[in-house]
């Protein structure tokens, strides 16, 4: 036979501190909560207060070390907090039917059997918006990320806000809900300021993957009872062109001065070594150790969190400038991303270069010149953090294509 708990509900009160007026609040006890192996005493105040209670001097509440005593609240036959004021009993009837749901709640509970009490769970979270747990998501899932990041999962449930409407339970969330959001990141105008635009089927390929993993979320943690991710096809994504600079660009760069020295040094810096902008921001004097003639990065990449450790040349490290206290940045006045373009555009401008660059595209050339020079895919996947292949392969088309010019740039005049 089962054991029940007999858990006890009861309205109590509390004195304010610096006031003539006592709050009222709920106890539960005994009441097993997750977690915890004994059994835990619950309050749940009302926000009501009550100033008229009488008080029963036979019964003593408490005895203070000066001797002054506290006294029990006088209660009817029905158990009622008895008050002089017409409202401060009504409070306390009010208080006393929460009392009641309360203590049926707790009995019925203990009658529930454990699939009774899962069913009834997940019917609870079946009920919960989805719009609200996934804006919640972002805010815990992508605390420690980068803001790239968080400003796509924020653009991505701008989309499905737009979709779904500001109300989305999770028990109508089904496949053909969710192919339908895929049609409409690739079909529907997106508004802006100046005009209506398609978002770019890569763009909507992110977007409707961050929706997945939103999904598969909730199904891990019984929102859903379904692995609908699972299910969905995703956008198939289209080859961006990564544009890079070649060797003899590169050092023409070098040779043209900057308006901000730290910026170039900066882009040089991620040339030679394949990082991103917010891992040589972050970079410190203690990550760059060396070994007798030798040198190499010890770092933690801010997007993947894997801990490298990457050889870089002399060059690199004397581009660093003159070494300063183990825990000081060695670009300490590296603006942020947003910022570069100021320092950037005029100094790709006077250097007469035609090609777009961002501070990026001196990762991609790091990554292209090493292909280019023969050092092996899986090497250069390494040195540039990547956790699959593939997406080291896009450079590697890049010098495809120019193996593939190269064989057709040489012609002979021949008479046949």
């Amino acid at each position: 036979m089962k054991e029940l708990l007999n858990t006890k509900v009861t309205v109590r009160v509390r004195k304010a501190e610096y006031r003539k007026e006592w709050y009222i609040y709920i106890e539960s006890y005994p009441v097993i909560v997750e977690g915890k192996k004994q059994p835990q005493r619950v309050r749940e105040y009302l926000n009501r207060i009550v100033t008229t209670i009488e008080w029963d001097k036979k019964r003593t509440a408490r005895t203070e070390a000066d001797g002054s005593k506290t006294y029990k609240p006088k209660r009817d036959d029905n158990g009622i907090i008895i008050c002089r004021s017409e409202k401060d009993r009504d409070t306390m009837l009010y208080a006393d039917g929460i009392r009641k749901i309360r203590q049926r709640e707790y009995d019925n509970a203990e009658l529930y059997t454990e699939e009774d009490k899962k069913r009834l769970e997940e019917k609870q979270k079946s009920e919960v918006n989805f719009l609200e747990y996934f804006a919640n998501l972002n805010n815990t899932r992508n605390a420690t990320t980068s803001e790239g990041n968080k400003k796509n999962w924020r653009l991505a449930f701008a989309s499905i806000l737009r979709y779904a409407g500001d109300c989305k339970l999770f028990r109508d969330i089904d496949e053909k809900w969710c192919e339908a959001f895929k049609v409409f990141l690739l079909t529907v105008p997106m508004k802006s300021r100046i005009k209506e635009s398609y978002l770019s089927k890569n763009t909507a390929a992110q977007y409707f993957s961050i929706f997945k993993m939103g999904l598969h979320q909730a199904y891990l943690e019984g929102y859903l009872r379904d692995d609908i991710s699972a299910r969905l096809r995703s956008i198939g994504t289209e080859e961006s062109r990564r544009e890079y600079l070649t060797l003899d660009e590169l050092n023409h760069l070098a040779s043209v001065p900057c308006k901000n020295q730290t910026v170039k040094n900066a882009a040089l810096f991620s040339a030679l070594t394949g990082l991103r902008h917010c891992d040589i921001q972050k970079l410190k004097w203690h990550e760059i150790q060396q070994d007798g003639d030798k040198y190499q990065l010890h770092f933690t990449q801010k997007k993947t969190r894997g801990v490298e450790y990457m050889p870089i040349s002399q060059q690199a490290v004397e581009i660093c400038g003159e070494p300063q206290d183990a825990d000081k940045y060695v670009f300490p006045e590296l603006p942020e991303v947003k910022q570069i373009p100021y320092f950037l555009n005029p100094w790709i401008k006077a250097a007469g270069l035609k090609k777009k660059i961002t501070f990026h595209c001196f990762r991609h050339t790091f990554a292209t010149l090493q292909l280019t020079n023969g050092t092996d895919i899986y090497t250069v996947s390494k040195m540039l953090g990547h956790t699959n292949l593939k997406y080291t392969q896009v450079y590697a088309k890049v010098v495809d294509e120019k193996k593939e010019k190269a064989a057709h740039a040489i012609k002979l005049n021949i008479n046949t």
